[in-house]
């Protein structure tokens, strides 16, 4: 510290000044403040100086960098305060190099990542935002492209090998990638950009892309890779990496943005399976997007009654005679219209609203059955067929739930009927597997869905209590030709008046079973309409894509459900067949002994007074195939 009067004269100095200036001792008094040089305390770096020697100003503080006399460079905080009482200054210097050099190692930690010496995530930051701008004005057509990459099973490897081995693999990807970039130039020769965005992520962001397909390209080598062995501290390990693909115009982005998008394409990348790439698409991620609003909706919804059933009649081939009813659920959302079981079904299963909602389903269909056979005293009366997760066995009491609403609405047990998809069942023990079990003894019926999809082993059949087999739409489908070459015509596609039309099929997870109401969540119905399938067999006639045959000549979906069938009766089962859409279909199907159709021919799904008008009539489905005479 030293004393300055009005004039600027040091007037008195403690040893530490002196000390720090490498001046002999009780040398600065008398000398003039602005005479010490290494200071830099002139009129012309700091012309503020006589205004604090007289008062007229309080204080004045700088930073500067001092050669000290003893070699090397110093940091120092001058501070010159004025002091009425002395009428002058008092001169503070503080030396601040350890901060200084602190801040230095700070600045430079946050461009560059000190574990694997590439560019760390602030600094990647500032140069994804550089590019953005730079390309973005080049008459808004410069691209730019971002790929994310996180290892699979990371956190394995810290916890298998520890955090020492797991930092040597984050050096050696590192290593890896920086060879790798040269050969990844773009065609401007420009390498990417590469960093480490923190923990075992991983960017690269490449300029001036010529479209998704090279970002894309560019994932796949690196994945490729990456996936060779590590040899680390004496272990040979093998990890696989997953990535996110974005690739945008710059001028449509922002760096935020362009890192969302990318952060999401990665997730739907692991989601999928180890060492995949996935690249962005703002389609899926709306989706998404309504996904999420749709499960935060769902169990108010059940609540407000948004909530309806339609159903699907299930005709007796022999005479096309209604036995029984499918129940299938739509969705009257407020905001986004009429949704399809494939909207909403699975959103339902993730998020567990799935149980609240099959007990309402339940509860509707029984009720609806039980008003059907009151409406006709001695007639037979049809059931009722719903669908079961296999996720409402794992976490709901279902036999509680079918026991208290069949004793609340006075259904027989045996007009119930309750299906799930082969999927499903296939490979269940337990509690799932003694809950059907229980249903059965109680005399309700259990249906196998979608019935020979993929399944070969099906000594799972003799295991489980199933009364009907379902088969799948798919072998109809493949029957051939049989339309208007044998005399039967399409048939007139029966549509609830004012509502949408509905497809054939259960609400399976996944499946879409009804043509969805109009939104932004509405896609089209994957099944087709009735006619379609014809149209489809006529192209196979004009020498169109072929069905597979057997040795002696007959369709291979035919041998299929005959063969189906044929097992399905020795074992006591009754067969339903699923996306029965011609009259030439119903006619092979009922010759081959199957019992029960259900499709387009017949009817699509419909609300509940149009069943009970059709009981009230005829009691047979229009469109069923006409038995010849006996």
């Amino acid at each position: 510290m030293a004393l300055v009067d009005e004039a600027g004269t040091i007037t008195a100095a403690n040893p530490a000044l002196h000390d720090y200036l490498a001046l002999p001792a009780a040398s600065l008094p008398g000398r003039p403040l602005t005479h010490l040089t290494a200071l830099g305390l002139t009129p012309h770096t700091a012309p503020g100086l006589p205004e604090v020697f007289k008062g007229r100003r309080h204080h004045l503080v700088c930073t500067r960098r001092i050669a000290s006399p003893r070699g090397g460079e110093t940091w120092a905080e001058l501070r010159l305060e004025h002091l009425a009482s002395v009428r002058g200054a008092l001169l503070t210097v503080r030396d601040t190099s350890l901060g200084h050099d602190l801040r230095a190692r700070l600045r430079t930690a946050e461009r560059e990542d000190p574990l694997t010496r590439l560019a760390g995530r602030a600094h990647f930051l500032d140069r994804l935002a550089d590019t953005l701008e730079e390309h973005g004005l080049r008459g808004g057509r410069g691209r730019v492209g971002l790929c994310v990459l996180g290892l699979d099973g990371f956190r394995h490897v810290n916890t298998a090998h520890g955090h020492l081995v797991g930092d040597h693999l984050l050096r050696a990807v590192a290593a890896r990638l920086a060879r790798l970039a040269p050969l990844l130039a773009s065609a401007h020769g420009e390498a990417p950009v590469l960093a480490r965005l923190g923990g075992d992520e991983f960017a690269l962001l490449v300029s001036e892309t010529t479209g998704p397909g090279q970002l894309t390209e560019l994932a796949a080598t690196v994945l490729r890779e990456l996936r060779e062995p590590y040899d680390i501290a004496g272990r040979r390990l093998a990890v696989s990496a997953s990535a996110g693909v974005a690739e945008l115009r710059a001028r449509e982005t922002s760096p935020a943005e362009l890192l969302r998008a990318v952060t999401t394409a990665l997730g739907w990348a692991k989601a999928e399976g180890r060492g995949r790439w996935a690249l962005f698409d703002s389609a899926r991620r709306e989706d998404g997007a309504h996904q999420d609003l749709l499960a935060t909706a769902l169990r108010p919804a059940v609540r407000d009654g948004e909530f309806e059933l339609e159903y699907q009649p299930l005709v007796a081939l022999a005479d096309g005679t209604l036995h029984g009813v499918e129940a299938l659920v739509r969705w009257r959302h407020p905001r986004f219209g009429r949704l399809a079981p494939n909207r909403f079904i699975d959103v339902a299963e993730r998020d567990g609203s799935i149980v609240e909602l099959g007990r309402w389903v339940l509860r509707t269909a029984c009720a609806q059955a039980r008003s059907w056979q009151l409406a006709r005293p001695g007639a037979r009366p049809p059931y009722v067929s719903v669908n079961v997760t296999v996720r409402q066995l794992w976490d709901s009491d279902v036999v509680a739930d079918v026991a208290d609403v069949l004793a609340e609405t006075r259904l027989p047990p045996s007009l119930l009927q309750l299906e799930l998809t082969e999927s499903e069942v296939v490979g269940q023990t337990g509690r799932p597997l003694r809950a059907l079990q229980e249903l059965s003894d109680m005399g309700v019926r259990i249906a196998i869905d979608d019935f020979g999809t993929g399944y070969s082993n099906l000594s799972y059949l003799s295991r489980l209590p199933v009364s009907v087999l379902k088969l799948d739409g798919s072998f109809v489908r493949g029957f051939p030709f049989t339309g208007a070459a044998q005399g039967a015509e399409p048939p007139e596609a029966e549509t609830p008046e004012a509502e949408p039309p509905a497809a054939t099929g259960a609400p399976t997870p996944g499946a879409a079973t009804a043509a969805p109401g109009p939104g932004p969540l509405a896609t089209p119905d994957r099944s087709a309409a009735p006619g379609s399938r014809d149209r489809e067999a006529a192209s196979v006639i004009a020498g169109g894509p072929a069905r597979s045959t057997t040795a002696e000549g007959r369709p291979a979906d035919e041998v299929i459900v005959e063969a189906l069938v044929g097992l399905a009766h020795r074992l006591g089962l009754t067969v339903t067949a699923e996306c029965v859409e011609t009259r030439g279909q119903a006619e092979r199907l009922r010759a081959m002994g199957c019992d029960m159709g259900q499709g387009y021919l017949y009817s699509r799904p419909v609300p509940p007074e149009r069943i009970g008008l059709l009981l009230e009539t005829t009691g047979r489905c229009p469109g069923w195939p006409t038995p010849p005479p006996s």
